[in-house]
C-alpha cells in the first residue's frame, strides 16, 4: 500500500494504519533529528523529538495535501521545525551526558586504536557540520545523510533549487576548510617540495 493510500484510509478513520507510516519513516526521521542536534550525545532527546514529530504529523494529517508535497517531505519539514524549536529553547545544548543516558560503546571487532581514531574523526566532522549556519547544516544533512534530491530539500527548507545548490556548495566548502587544519600534515608537503 502506498503512502497516499494509507493516508486516505487514516483520514477516513482507520487510525491504526498510522503505525505503518511510522514504521516506514521512523528510522529515517530519527537519524535526521539526531544529525540536526548540535550535541552528539543526544540520543534520548532525538527519540523524544522524533516521537513529537510523529505526534504533530498525526494531529495535522487532516491538513496534509499531496499536491503541495510528498508525505516524506512534509514529515521531514515537521521534524526540522521541531528540532529548530527545541534548539531555540536551548534545552538540547545544555543536557549533560549523564542526563542524556549516553554510554559510548566501541564495536567489538575493531582495534581500540582504530575505534578511537574513527570516533575522533567522526567527532571532528560532526563538529564541523554543527559549526555551519542552520540552513547549510540542514541542507547538508538532508543531502548526504538522508540522500534527498535537490527538489525535496528545497521544499523542506522553503528555498529554490538553486539556493539549495548554493547552500550545499558553501556547506561543503566550509566543512572542508574546517577539516583541512586537522588532516593537513606539513611534513608531507615539505617532502613533496624537495622531490
Amino acid at each position: 500500500m502506498t503512502d497516499s493510500q494509507l493516508i486516505q484510509l487514516i483520514k477516513q478513520g482507520d487510525t491504526e494504519l498510522y503505525s505503518e507510516l511510522m514504521r516506514r519513516y521512523q528510522r529515517k526521521i530519527l537519524a535526521f533529528v539526531y544529525h540536526m542536534l548540535k550535541n552528539s550525545h543526544m540520543e534520548l532527546i532525538a527519540e523524544d523529538l522524533c516521537s513529537e514529530t510523529f505526534y504533530k504529523a498525526f494531529r495535522s494529517l487532516h491538513s496534509f495535501r499531496e499536491v503541495d508535497a510528498s508525505f516524506s517531505t512534509w514529515l521531514y519539514t515537521i521534524a526540522r521545525n521541531t528540532v529548530l524549536s527545541e534548539l531555540r529553547k536551548n534545552r538540547a545544548g545544555n543536557v549533560s551526558l549523564e542526563e542524556s543516558g549516553y554510554t559510548p560503546v566501541a564495536p567489538l571487532d575493531v582495534a581500540p586504536e582504530q575505534a578511537a581514531l574513527r570516533k575522533e574523526r567522526m567527532n571532528l566532522v560532526r563538529e564541523a557540520i554543527n559549526n555551519l549556519p542552520e540552513k547549510q547544516r540542514s541542507a547538508l544533512i538532508l543531502r548526504e545523510y538522508d540522500q534527498m534530491d535537490y527538489q525535496e530539500i528545497a521544499v523542506i527548507l522553503d528555498q529554490s533549487v538553486s539556493s539549495v545548490k548554493s547552500l550545499l556548495f558553501r556547506a561543503r566548502s566550509s566543512v572542508k576548510l574546517q577539516l583541512e587544519s586537522y588532516f593537513y600534515e606539513p611534513e608531507f608537503e615539505e617532502q613533496a617540495e624537495r622531490v
